[in-house]
């Protein structure tokens, strides 16, 4: 598998690259599994995205007029609230907010003792995830305080890059500068990973449309 690294300012920066990188690099196939079963897609295969300043506002990526937008601040707002929130709805199989919510007061409580530890890593799912029919696609959530602040390493195991991504990093950067608040250290970067980043076939045209490429 070929390693792509982005190398990114802000999270809109990431994502106009990652967009960039799926039009003109990344490997089209049909889906025999999973959602959205049938249809094409375009993914990037491996990824390392390191966004060095997550925290410029807007949190939201900007988008050409008559371009609909992928998300907004007020839909990342919602978004972080539901990472801290064990509550599920009547029809959610999962949460992430079921998984994250105990442990990431745990990590705060722990980190207000002592920075250089290993252990503070936040999991998302549990062994009877596989027999989901939607299994959770962000799975961990890692944390290194260093050099005064807070970084994310977080992991996907799919990552939808118009649906997803721009509302994903939105929340989670949300939810660093929270926890960093509480520990009392400074919000730092975000390394994030996937095996899986991809742009299903409705959604390409409208990439184009961002990066005003010409429509095929």
């Amino acid at each position: 598998m070929k390693l792509t690294v982005i190398d990114a300012l802000s999270l809109g920066d990431a994502w106009y690259q990652c967009l960039q990188k799926a039009l003109t690099e990344g490997r089209e196939y049909r889906i025999e599994q999973g959602s959205f079963e049938g249809m094409r897609r375009r993914e990037i295969e491996l990824v390392a995205i390191n966004i060095s300043r997550p925290g410029i506002r807007p949190l939201s990526p900007d988008v050409p007029t008559g371009v609909p937008l992928p998300t907004t601040d007020e839909v990342i707002e919602e978004y972080m609230s539901y990472l801290m929130t064990p509550d599920r709805q009547e029809n959610e199989e999962y949460t992430y907010g079921e998984f994250l919510s105990p442990q990431i007061e745990e990590i705060i409580r722990r980190y207000r003792k002592g920075y250089d530890t290993n252990q503070m890593c936040m999991c998302v799912g549990n062994e009877k995830s596989l027999y989901q029919a939607d299994p959770p696609c962000l799975r961990l959530v890692d944390t290194r305080v260093q050099d005064g602040a807070l970084h994310f390493i977080l992991y996907f195991r799919s990552w939808d890059l118009w649906g997803g991504m721009p509302t994903n990093l939105g929340g989670l950067q949300t939810l660093k500068e929270y926890m960093a608040g509480e520990i009392g250290v400074r919000d730092g970067e975000i390394h994030a990973f996937s095996k899986g980043l991809h742009l299903y076939e409705h959604a390409w045209d409208l990439a184009k449309m961002v990066l005003r490429m010409p429509l095929s």
